[in-house]
């Protein structure tokens, strides 16, 4: 009778040294030729071989609008000033040493990590769990699940119920070879429901092969697209999450949310709710990153609540120049992302170009995308002609905002808030060429 082959014994393969050497010639026979990477075959090594990235989970605090209060739940009272609420998160710990790696426990930021890989190149992101410091009766494993990608291979996929999670003090080392160009997120996937909420949530994209190309003068291509189509000047990210302020302080005072009274106090663009979302962006660069002696974020002078919401979602460009808007939803409802006074061409949804089968462009002009929890979109936009300044300034001014109501203001107030930021177009040549995204 011929042997059948399980979702575990591959898990038993990719986890054990002996396995792994048995299942190089057994996976073909099974799983049929092209079906995993190599790398299926060689799990156990990569965790002996040097990560290009290294990132910490752990709980910590960041800074919201203070105003309006929501009592007792926001401001938290046990927060230290400047901030006010709780979060579980990831850090960028790439390169420090164990005492620095340590150091960053209950230094959490949100949004995760920024990070992006090449089309076809292997990607080496090894994961430590330094614990939750306010909360040491949770001793929650933590995964990287890098939502949307394809053909994952189980053992990395983060996914807790057909792979590992990795405990407190322990280290895993996770290996993407991504074949699909285009924006994706991350998040742990433990507990899912509370731990995203809480903030383990961040952006990841795959640059595409074509990059160099001169189908466009940049070089760059948000896909392969063939014709320069999808080619931009400068990009920006986009991660959507929320926050139910009552959630965060339960977690922060050992006592447990009901889900179903579940309501959105702030909506937030890469951590940060308007006005603070067009606060300059701190350390951005996840191979380069810039931090103290100790390891530690460096905030802003002027933006000390910020120093772990490093990433701003301010966008600036030069009138003339190709932006690329790189959105996702990582919240529980639907968002509805809106470009007054300029059309985006929608060229990407779900790391996917928009391309029919017999190649067909499908891609569309809007000033409003909808974005349901877990989406995608990639939106390319032309700054239009410099005008002369908003309001005094020497740049013309246009909003990008989340229609939902609910979204749109901080504490479901009136006035703006939470969503929302701002695009800046400046005249020819007034900013250099962007050399990392965000900035």
């Amino acid at each position: 009778m011929r042997k059948t082959f399980s979702r575990r014994d591959l898990i038993k393969i990719a986890g054990g040294t002996v396995a792994a050497a048995a299942g190089a010639s057994l996976l073909p026979r099974y799983l049929g030729k092209g079906w995993l990477s190599p790398l299926a075959t060689n799990s156990a090594g990569a965790q002996e071989i040097a990560p290009d990235l290294y990132f910490a989970a752990t709980d910590g605090w960041i800074g919201l609008p203070p105003s309006p209060a929501l009592p007792p739940y926001h401001p938290d009272d046990l927060a230290p000033a400047p901030f006010t609420t709780y979060i579980f998160g990831f850090r960028n710990v790439t390169g420090l040493t164990v005492d620095q790696v340590r150091y960053q426990k209950m230094r959490a930021q949100h949004s995760a990590p920024l990070f992006w890989a090449d089309e076809g190149a292997t990607l080496r992101l090894q994961l430590t769990n330094l614990g939750l410091q306010m909360r040491p009766d949770l001793v929650d494993a933590h995964t990287l699940h890098w939502h949307g990608f394809r053909h994952v291979i189980p053992f990395f996929d983060g996914e807790p119920m057909g792979s590992v999670s990795v405990p407190i003090d322990r280290n895993f080392t996770y290996v993407f070879r991504p074949r699909d160009p285009g924006t994706y997120m991350y998040h742990c996937h433990v507990e899912d429901i509370e731990h995203v909420h809480m903030g383990m949530t961040g952006m990841v994209f795959v640059r595409p092969a074509q990059n160099g190309q001169g189908f466009y003068q940049s070089g760059r291509y948000a896909y392969n697209d063939g014709d320069g189509s999808t080619g931009y000047d400068r990009e920006f990210s986009m991660l959507l999450t929320e926050v139910w302020s009552e959630a965060h302080w339960d977690d922060s005072h050992i006592q447990l949310p009901e889900w179903t009274d579940y309501r959105v106090d702030f909506g937030l663009i890469n951590g940060r709710a308007y006005p603070d979302t067009l606060a300059p962006s701190g350390s951005v660069d996840p191979f380069n990153p810039v931090r103290d002696a100790n390891g530690d974020l460096i905030p802003t002078p002027g933006y000390e609540h910020l120093q772990y919401q490093p990433i701003s979602s301010l966008v600036t460009c030069n009138e003339g120049e190709r932006v690329l808007l790189r959105f996702a939803n990582l919240g529980f409802t639907e968002g509805a992302m809106t470009t007054a006074g300029l059309k985006m061409r929608i060229v990407g949804r779900d790391a996917t170009l928009m391309r029919g089968i017999t190649d067909v462009d499908t891609s569309y002009l809007t000033n409003t995308i909808s974005l349901g929890a877990g989406e995608s979109a990639d939106a390319i936009f032309t700054a239009p002609a410099y005008r002369g300044g908003s309001n005094g300034q020497p740049y013309d001014t246009y909003l990008l905002y989340n229609r939902a109501t609910t979204h749109g203001s901080n504490a479901g107030t009136a006035g703006y808030g939470g969503q929302m930021t701002e695009i800046r177009v400046y005249p020819t040549g007034t900013l250099p060429v962007q050399t990392v995204p965000n900035t």
